[in-house]
């Protein structure tokens, strides 16, 4: 990867639907060009796919919580994949000490949170420990990620 490909990255973090003909002529280069380069990145996997960011709370996703969660080790990816699978968690991370998830959710009110929490990670022995906090504010995004 060279400068014009970061470039390129960057405008379309920034803008996912930016045409070849923006992204060419904020580079300036050719419109083929701009095209053959984004397709290059695709092909070479660093462009994964195209995407929106969508605001939870104009969805009514107003809670934000993250979850660490201690699980047995024998038990860590059948729990990962169960509650991958759930509506509520809108990311989860299998962490390097191979014992810990860390999770994202959002949720409409800290009642459907509960209910998660009550159906999904209350009285379950292989989960060791539970850390939990919810979002106060967020002061920066992952950049290219989307929020949900």
């Amino acid at each position: 990867m060279n400068k014009l490909d970061s470039a390129l990255l960057n405008i379309l973090i920034k803008d996912a639907r930016a045409s070849f003909a923006d992204i060419a002529r904020q580079l300036d280069i050719s419109r083929a060009h701009a095209r053959a380069r984004v397709q290059a990145l695709v092909e070479a996997g660093v462009i994964e796919q195209f995407s929106a960011v969508v605001n939870p709370e104009k969805l009514g996703k107003v809670v934000s919580t993250f979850i660490d969660l201690r699980v047995s080790p024998v038990a860590i990816e059948p729990v990962a994949e169960e509650l991958a699978d759930c509506p509520e968690v809108v990311s989860l991370y299998i962490m390097s000490d191979l014992q810990s998830l860390h999770i994202h959710t959002l949720t409409d009110s800290v009642e459907s949170f509960d209910a998660f929490v009550r159906e999904r990670i209350f009285n379950r022995p292989e989960i060791l420990s539970v850390d939990c906090k919810t979002l106060l504010a967020r002061v920066k995004n992952r950049r290219g990620g989307a929020r949900l």
